[in-house]
């Protein structure tokens, strides 16, 4: 979808709950992990917060926290504010990059259905700046399209992303067109990489959480 298109903004929260595989569970295991290690006063920074379904849900799920919340997308930062006016007091969102968020030091992050827009150098340095802002010892979660990069393999996983798609309600051929941009567009890493990314930007005890056909989600640590 186009993220400043403001038709497909409006259908957004339609999108992830019929093609991310336990969107919601993977929402409330974000902030179970987070809680592992941010105080019940602590301060989150969310990047990739357009949409605003995980500030919503992490506020929900957390009422003494505070946000901070970074997208590039104007359009997706207004529908935000839309999702989460029941929190606006506790939430603080900024356009832009990870280079916009303040310098913190936060308790913890996350970045869900975002990196895989990034090339593997943009990644990394996205991960070092989060890490940067955060304090030793907390917590970053990230999920994201990961799937290997050689044949059959990536393709078999993003059919089966389709037909999770197809399954949820999404017409066939905007299922297969979608799985066919993801494969020509998007500069997709294998688990593998994606896990040494989060070690060379310098976090550790970097943990597997979730899997869901073309979708990994990983939880790390900053060095105590």
């Amino acid at each position: 979808m186009s993220f400043n298109d403001p038709q497909a903004v409006a259908r957004y929260a339609e999108g992830p709950v019929r093609q991310v595989p336990g969107f919601a569970g993977l929402q409330r295991m974000a902030a179970i992990l987070l809680a592992e290690h941010v105080p019940a006063d602590g301060h989150v920074l969310v990047l990739g917060a357009g949409g605003g379904l995980e500030l919503d849900a992490f506020a929900d799920a957390q009422p003494g926290w505070r946000f901070t919340g970074v997208d590039p997308s104007t359009e997706m930062l207004d529908l935000a504010r839309r999702v989460t006016r029941a929190h606006a007091a506790r939430i603080d969102l900024h356009a832009g990059y990870i280079d916009t968020a303040p310098a913190g030091p936060f308790d913890g992050a996350t970045c869900l259905l975002t990196l895989h827009f990034l090339p593997a150098d943009a990644r990394l340095e996205t991960l070092q700046a989060l890490r940067s802002r955060l304090v030793p010892g907390a917590p970053l979660v990230v999920a994201h399209h990961s799937v290997p990069r050689d044949e059959p393999a990536k393709s078999r996983w993003l059919g089966r992303y389709a037909a999770f798609a197809q399954a949820s309600g999404v017409p066939v051929e905007h299922a297969r067109t979608a799985a066919a941009a993801i494969a020509e567009r998007l500069p997709l890493l294998a688990p593998d990489e994606d896990a040494a990314l989060l070690r060379d930007a310098g976090f550790v005890d970097v943990e597997l959480f979730y899997a869901g056909f073309s979708f990994r989600g990983w939880v790390a640590r900053t060095p105590s």
